[in-house]
């Protein structure tokens, strides 16, 4: 068994206000026996406004999460997956980084998210998460001593070629840290995270972001924790706080025999269309 403990915030744009709040949380989920704490995305300043972002943006080896996470997993013996931060890489650009952290301080793992939101809702919000920030290009995972964590970030949910690519290099839980918007969440949000962990047989572990936010956006909530079998095992709803689940990892191998699907995969030719 595997006790996860999650975060589920509703990040502002002051990013030692937010350090200061998730060691906190940690803490209190270190206490509750959590061995690896997930946190949502941009859970260190989630800041729409491009000037703002970059004025208190800050590189890897001064970003205040990142140092505050490191200390208190160091100091807890706890292993933090950071759902993600905003990483300045210069020039105003940033990249999108989740981090693995190990219970000695340790960056175990990074990842940065491949698929940016450029998107024109139907409610009138627009989102072009490549103005600010460069997309990743590799898929990783994180090997811990209970086995193998997948790294996705928010929008990469809706690409489950990535996610069979996480399982079938041997991921047993992938992250899905989000600031899902409540419109897209209220649609998608459930059905598409069922969806992932059905596909893979892994449990699927999903910290979010919650409520009205500071720079004005809406986010959805609902940070979730889902079996290989699709059912869900904790859903937080839309206050910001913490929980705590515990994943029989037996269930991951148990749950790909019974549908071996991984190991029906083919590669595809191209579609051909008719004349």
């Amino acid at each position: 068994m595997l006790k996860v403990g999650l975060v589920q915030t509703c990040t502002g744009i002051d990013p030692p206000a937010n350090a200061t709040m998730l060691a906190s949380d940690v803490n209190r989920l270190a206490d509750q026996g959590a061995e690896v704490i997930f946190t949502p995305e941009m859970c260190g300043q989630l800041d729409s406004r491009a000037r703002r972002l970059a004025e208190n943006g800050h590189n890897a080896e001064r970003e205040p999460t990142l140092k505050a996470l490191r200390a208190v997993a160091a100091e807890r013996k706890v292993m933090i997956a950071i759902g993600s931060l905003a990483i300045a890489t210069g020039y105003g650009r940033f990249v999108n980084r989740s981090y693995v952290i190990g219970p000695d301080g340790d960056i175990l793992q990074q990842y940065d998210k491949l698929h940016l939101f450029d998107v024109d809702l139907p409610n009138g919000e627009t989102y072009r998460e490549s103005k600010v920030y460069d997309a990743g290009d590799a898929v990783r995972l994180a090997s811990l001593p209970w086995g193998k964590l997948g790294l996705t970030i928010c929008y990469d949910l809706r690409f489950p070629q990535l996610f069979a690519s996480l399982a079938l290099a041997g991921a047993q839980v992938i992250a899905v840290p989000a600031a899902f918007t409540r419109q897209t969440g209220e649609a998608h949000w459930h059905v598409l995270l069922r969806a992932r962990a059905i596909e893979t047989g892994a449990f699927i572990v999903a910290a979010a972001q919650s409520g009205q936010h500071e720079d004005g956006r809406e986010t959805f909530g609902h940070s979730l924790v889902i079996d290989p079998w699709g059912q869900v095992i904790l859903d937080m709803g839309t206050e910001p706080g913490i929980a705590t689940a515990e994943l029989d990892l037996s269930r991951v191998d148990d749950t790909r025999a019974r549908i071996p699907s991984l190991r029906h995969r083919r590669s595809l030719p191209h579609a051909e269309v008719a004349p």
